[in-house]
């Protein structure tokens, strides 16, 4: 792998994608979705890809990145007559079933003005294989959990010889996820000669030994890890005692008149304890993990963004693939294991060009976490005591 020096901003670019060689109905897509400039790693990655590079991006959640991708490629299949079988195109690799679905989501509203469809699938666990093997006939990009696209692979319902774009996104998530096995067996069936993206929100080990597997000659672009925290998130912070998180939230969501929160706790059990007490208390909410059904979680997403329920309460994991362009609030009931996470959390709003607020109760335990937090995010968080409040 060769050595490229790192584009390093956060920030949305002055350029406009009319400069990025994007065809006028993806233009037009792009307009209709509000996205005014490009980001970073939008400049970057779509005219190399557009070029047939191979692209890596080391890029945090909320950068910009599923549109770095998606974009050029379905540019580049506007040239090529429609898929009629079961051999697929392009492979994007993904870690979770909520990304799988918001990656396709994507791709079918940048598609929409297309002078021809180009077909998508996301494919993963948790549901009933029957129809996605059903669906498979014609599809150009398959999204899929690398789990699920072996169980289809191990059926003959696609093959994946001819692929000519492989997608690995949020691949330190992937591998960290155990699907290093999963992942060196789909390699094994695809062709030598493709083109190859990679999106990694860190460069672990474990990471760079996929990098130099998978990439030849790549465009390097890397948002800095303590740089994306947006200027357009106002952060603050309560002191609280433990029990008295929950009556502290409702008091919140309450006096605040808050429509749509995020609340972030670190467990399946605390997730479902707050969404009882929060529902007894007259507050619509639901909780997002990792033990809920796929339908339950699909239906859990899609209601908390239509506006029918006000709180949905999630854990780290589950929420990987939330994806909201004008989410207001993120609460941190508990506060996540590591700053990098705490990154990701927050970074669910301020998306998008649009103000967020970010809130985390902190009790005595957190108060030295939160100041390594603090310290490697570069940024101090005022800290409201909340013993002075009456709730």
């Amino acid at each position: 792998m060769t050595e490229t020096k790192p584009y390093l901003c956060p920030k949305q670019s002055r350029m406009n994608f009319s400069d990025l060689g994007l065809s006028a109905p993806l233009l037009s897509a792009i307009e209709k979705a509000k996205y005014e400039s490009p980001y970073p790693i939008q400049v970057e990655a779509i005219p190399a890809l557009l070029q047939g590079k191979d692209v890596l991006g080391i890029a945090p959640t909320g950068s910009g990145k599923t549109a770095s991708y998606i974009l050029p490629i379905l540019q580049l299949f506007q040239k090529k007559e429609p898929a009629i079988n079961r051999i697929i195109p392009v492979l994007i690799l993904v870690p979770t079933r909520e990304l799988a679905v918001q990656v396709a989501e994507v791709a079918n509203n940048f598609s929409r003005f297309l002078g021809r469809k180009v077909k998508t699938l996301a494919v993963f666990g948790g549901v009933s294989i029957n129809p996605q093997m059903m669906s498979i006939y014609g599809t150009e990009i398959m999204i899929a959990t690398p789990g699920r696209l072996l169980d289809l692979l191990s059926k003959n319902s696609m093959r994946l010889s001819e692929v000519e774009i492989l997608v690995v996104d949020e691949a330190d998530k992937v591998l960290s996820m155990g699907f290093k096995e999963e992942v060196d067996q789909i390699l094994a069936e695809l062709p030598k000669k493709r083109q190859n993206i990679l999106f990694s929100a860190t460069m672990e080990e474990s990471v760079e030994v996929l990098i130099n597997k998978l990439l030849h000659n790549p465009v390097k672009i890397e948002i800095e890890q303590d740089e994306i925290a947006p200027e357009l998130i106002t952060q603050s912070a309560y002191f609280v005692s433990n029990e008295k998180k929950g009556p502290l939230l409702r008091h919140l969501i309450s006096t605040g008149d808050w429509k749509q929160v995020l609340v972030f706790t670190s467990s399946i059990r605390t997730a479902d304890n707050l969404v009882v007490k929060l529902k007894k208390n007259g507050i619509e909410a639901v909780a997002f993990h990792g033990d809920k059904s796929q339908g339950a979680r699909t239906e859990a997403l899609s209601g908390f963004k239509a506006g029918r329920i006000r709180v949905l309460v999630a854990t780290d994991l589950a929420a990987r693939g939330i994806d909201i362009k004008f989410l207001p609030i993120v609460i941190n009931f508990e506060l996540p294991r590591s700053p990098k996470d705490y990154i990701h959390r927050i970074g669910r709003t301020g998306r998008a060009g649009s103000e967020g607020e970010a809130i985390s109760l902190i009790c005595e335990e957190d108060l030295h976490h939160f100041k390594v937090i603090q310290k490697k995010m570069g940024r101090r968080v005022e800290m409201i005591n909340a013993e002075k409040l009456e709730f």
